[in-house]
């Protein structure tokens, strides 16, 4: 089987991150302050123009895997986005379990895939198809990761943008892939779109990837394969 290469924006180490208090679990524990209760800062207006009816998460909000924040960020000048992003699940994994059959570098080889589920909506005016979730992982050093991209389907996690068209109102359940360096922690998902700004982040139990089971297809009549008769 042929195998295809990761996209190049793997282990990208964009900004640093905010210092995050606590510290990271065992292979089955949990991230950084997954028991503490979220927090929020003041914030008197939107950092960004948003709907009517709409409230935004403020910057530096501290939520739990389950809690939702309403985020808005501009994609390109002139053009705002606004979303309601529920991070509902934190998943480990290795290379050699789910990608040993891609073709990887020396140093994505010795990092470890992090599987970030998210259920993302649309709450804003702007039509955000093909764009990419807005969020990042921290690491141990508490640097931000961009999630990977794949140059085909990788059925685990696909990591794709947003469907091509995603107006107000769509909504859809994502999975993002990160590769955390030198087989480093994930501490929390962050949502800082510029660096003045002060994150908004989910931290939580960290659980280990467990595929799912293949389905079993329903016996066959004798003398037929897969539908078709002797002759194929």
């Amino acid at each position: 089987m042929s195998t295809r290469l990761l996209g190049s924006t793997a282990l990208a180490v964009v900004v640093a991150a905010s210092a995050l208090a606590g510290c990271s679990g065992d292979d089955g524990g949990s991230g950084a302050g997954g028991s503490e209760s979220p927090t929020t800062s003041p914030s008197a207006s939107p950092y960004l123009p948003v709907p009517n009816g709409v409230t935004l998460t403020p910057p530096g909000t501290h939520l739990k895997v389950g809690d939702e924040g309403v985020v808005a960020w501009e994609p390109r000048q002139d053009e705002v986005g606004v979303l309601d992003l529920t991070v509902t699940r934190l998943e480990r994994t290795t290379t050699r379990k789910t990608l040993s059959a891609w073709q990887l570098t020396k140093a994505q080889r010795q990092s470890t895939p992090y599987f970030v589920h998210v259920t993302v909506e649309n709450v804003g005016d702007t039509d955000l198809g093909g764009r990419r979730v807005p969020l990042y992982v921290v690491n141990e050093e508490n640097l931000l990761l961009e999630s990977t991209p794949f140059a085909s389907s990788f059925d685990p996690c696909p990591s794709t943008p947003l469907p091509k068209k995603f107006g107000p109102g769509a909504r859809e359940d994502v999975c993002l892939v990160y590769l955390a360096p030198h087989h480093g922690e994930l501490e929390a998902v962050s949502f800082r779109p510029e660096e003045s700004f002060d994150p908004i982040i989910w931290t939580g139990e960290v659980e280990k990837y467990v595929p799912p089971k293949p389905q079993r297809k329903p016996d066959q009549p004798k003398g037929k394969k897969d539908g078709k008769g002797p002759n194929g």
